[in-house]
């Protein structure tokens, strides 16, 4: 974590605090719902068990931006749409406790993720596996080496699919 830029901190710190919200708010649903101020109680244990299992994916996803993992650009940039559009809607609702708080989080980690610096390093290929890594040749030219299996100057065998185009 180290190596990463601060604007990619900041993204995994935010969808953390993403995660505990998350948490919170099904721990506020298990407490009614044990109490039994839940519209069913199936639904109630149902919407406990979803928001859990939410929480933990939100915190790995936390965790894969802490790392600069690849795979985790997409999950935490369509957490910041969602916690942004459930905000807009409580904060119609008048629940401007939780509105607010979401709606902060989800400018902030947009903002986070899609800074330059976090891109960069979201989209960088040292993290890949090294049968993955590109050469120094491959990224400026973006052609592969040749090497078993594939011919010199980077042509390969597929065929065009328009007829005589060969």
């Amino acid at each position: 974590m180290g190596h990463s830029p601060a604007s990619l901190r900041i993204a995994a710190a935010v969808q953390a605090a993403e995660s505990a919200v998350v948490l919170v708010a099904t721990v506020l649903a298990a407490v009614d719902t044990a109490a039994g101020r839940s519209y069913h109680r199936s639904s109630g244990i149902a919407l406990t068990v979803i928001g859990v299992a939410v929480a933990a994916a939100l915190a790995l996803v936390a965790m894969g931006l802490a790392r600069a993992r690849r795979w985790s650009r997409t999950p935490a940039l369509l957490t910041q749409l969602f916690f942004g559009i459930v905000g807009i809607y409580l904060l119609q609702s008048r629940r401007l406790d939780w509105g607010v708080v979401s709606v902060v989080l989800a400018a902030a980690g947009f903002a986070a993720v899609l800074a330059p610096p976090s891109l960069r390093a979201l989209v960088s290929r040292e993290g890949a596996r090294p049968d993955q890594r590109q050469t120094g040749r491959q990224a400026r030219t973006g052609q592969a080496e040749p090497g078993p299996g594939r011919p010199a100057g980077g042509a390969s065998r597929r065929r065009s699919a328009r007829p005589g185009a060969e």
